[in-house]
Order: structure tokens, then sequence, then C-alpha cells
């Protein structure tokens, strides 16, 4: 009996962080095995090797659900394969002002402008550190809000730098909607100065820690097809380790008639697998198999997690479904993977 919907309607009470927060505690609540069988059906594995790492299975949380690293080890007992932590910026910063989240329930969708809120990268650090957890971690960094574009690649450097040795993969965030200029990223020397920057500096910090720690940069929904093959040229060039596809969009799929669908943000949720399955598939026909993907936005069945494997994702991350469907949907989508 998965009683998570009837925890949903309480939570859907409160507004959007509060109930971000009350979720936390409540996972906490059930850390055991047998109360969170009441919220989710147990698994076996389904291993994925990648990057020299085994992932118990295909299905990963994605970034933004624990920004700061405090519930690591709470997150770890459901059946995710891996987790990823974040974003982080190198100094704390509020984010954006409240409200910033906005629900969409009829949509299954959430619209966003929260804006790298962040209690720093030595915060996020010590939290690394002081973690239980033996899986696979990812952390997604970013900058400041006040940090010019132009100095981008420091903010990242520093993050880097900071989080390295915790991390089994870093994820590079240049595509939230919601920082000021920071798509600006994804395009030309922009692009070519931050990635031979970050892989420098991996390589650096590979002899430095006697570890490599894979790379992986997170695109937007909202590239048209010849910015991808760009983009997808340059992940090649550099010896990318990975791309996330995608993050929220400016994009307004399946809710134009929706009131808030007018509210600058990120559109997250169901209407975004219209996005994603065709930008996944179009990401790998660039690629091949030289650069893996992880494929993020819209899933919210099993059966939306199988599509975009099916279209070239090695991986997934669940984020937004998991707020309306609740653990059960890490059991659906390893499940549905399965039957491929």
């Amino acid at each position: 009996m998965n009683l998570y919907p009837y925890y949903r309607r309480l939570l859907f009470c409160l507004p959007p962080e509060a109930a971000h927060h009350a979720a936390l505690k409540l996972a906490a609540s059930f850390a055991c095995r047998p109360l969170l069988r009441l919220f989710q059906t147990p698994v076996e594995p389904l291993p994925v090797k990648l990057w020299g790492l085994t992932f118990p299975n295909p299905v990963g949380l994605a970034a933004g659900f624990d920004r700061h690293g405090d519930a690591i080890d709470t997150l770890a007992r459901l059946n995710f394969g891996f987790l990823e932590v974040g974003t982080v910026t190198p100094l704390p910063q509020a984010g954006n002002t409240k409200p910033r989240i906005f629900r969409l329930p009829d949509y299954q969708a959430l619209i966003n402008r929260i804006g790298f809120y962040s209690k720093g990268v030595d915060y996020l650090a010590a939290r690394l550190q002081q973690k239980r957890y033996q899986g696979v971690l990812g952390v997604n960094i970013g900058k400041n809000r006040s940090t010019p574009v132009e100095k981008a690649a420091e903010d990242y450097m520093t993050c880097l730098k900071a989080i390295y040795p915790y991390a089994d993969y870093v994820t590079i965030n240049i595509s939230s909607p919601n920082t000021p200029g920071l798509r600006d990223l994804q395009y030309g020397e922009a692009l070519k100065i931050l990635l031979s920057s970050l892989k420098e500096t991996q390589s650096r910090l590979s002899q430095l820690h006697q570890r490599y720690v894979p790379l992986v940069l997170k695109l937007s929904p909202d590239l048209d097809d010849e910015q991808i093959a760009a983009i997808a040229e340059q992940l090649i060039y550099y010896e990318m380790d990975g791309a996330i596809a995608t993050n929220t969009s400016l994009q307004r799929p399946r809710v134009q008639a929706h009131v808030l669908q007018a509210l600058p943000g990120g559109l997250s949720g169901a209407p975004l697998i219209d996005l994603t399955v065709p930008f996944v598939h179009r990401l790998h026909y660039y690629l091949g198999d030289k650069v893996p993907i992880i494929a993020l936005g819209g899933i919210t069945s099993g059966d939306d997690a199988k599509a975009l494997i099916k279209a070239g994702a090695k991986l997934v991350q669940l984020y937004t479904g998991l707020i309306y469907k609740g653990p059960q949907l890490i059991s659906d989508a390893i499940n549905a993977i399965r039957s491929l």
C-alpha cells in the first residue's frame, strides 16, 4: 500500500518551500526499512557501470532536492542508485526573493526561480566529510550571482577544488534560467574557456588526490538543434565525461493556459518530457557513445524513464516527479528500465 498520496495532501497544504523541508523531515522519520515499504516497493539491483563506478541502479536524485548536503544519509535509504547534491556556490547566497516556487498540480509541474540558494562551498564540503553514505554521490556546482560572467570560471574552479576529494562526479551547472547571464556560458568562446579551465584543473586535482573525478555539463532544454550540435562538438573536443539533459525550461509546453504560466522562472515536471526525450535523442545523435548522457526532466512514470533510456541516456534523475508521485516513482522507474 502506497501511503504517499495521503501525505502529499498534507504537504500541499503548506507553501512549496515549507513543504520541501517537511518532506525531508518525513523521510527521516521513516528511515527504518520496514516503514519505507509503506511508501515504495523494494527492488532488485540493476547495476550500471560508468566512469569506473558501479551504480546499483540507473535512477538517481537530481540536484536541487538537497542543496546543502543536509539530508544525504536520509535520502540514501531510498532506492536511488545515486544522489546529486547542490547547486553549491563559492560564497553563501540567499537566492532570489520569495515566493519563488509555484505548484501547477493539474499538470504535475513546478515553476521555480530560486536562483542558487546556497550555504556556500565550505559548508557543503564539511557536510560531505561527515556523511556515512558510501554510494555514488555527485556534486552540482555553480557561480555566485554577484560574479560577472567573464569571471565565472574562477567560481567553478573554487567549488571544484573544495569538493573534489569527496565527490564521485561533479556537475557543472551553466543552464539554470534563474541566474542572470549564466546560460551565456553555453555558447562560443565562453564555453571553450570554461571547459578548458575545468579540464586543466581536473588534471591537476587528479594528480594531487590520486583519484579521477568525472566532470559533467548540465544543459538547457531551450537550446536549438544547431546549439546542441555545437555544444556536443565541444564536449567531445575537451573530453568531458558526461552531459545532463536537461535543466528547467523557459518554455511552457502543455501549460500555456495556466494562470501562472507567465511567471518568470524554470518549468519542471511532467510537461518537460515533451522537450527532454527529443533533446536527449538529438544530443545522443551528436555525441554517440563518446560522452554518456544523464537524462532529467519530466519523469513522472516508469514509462517516461524508459523512454529516456531508449533515447540514448545511460542514467536518469528525478526531482519534480518525486514531489508529485513520491518514492514509489523510484521503484517504478527502475522496473520499467529493467524491462528494456
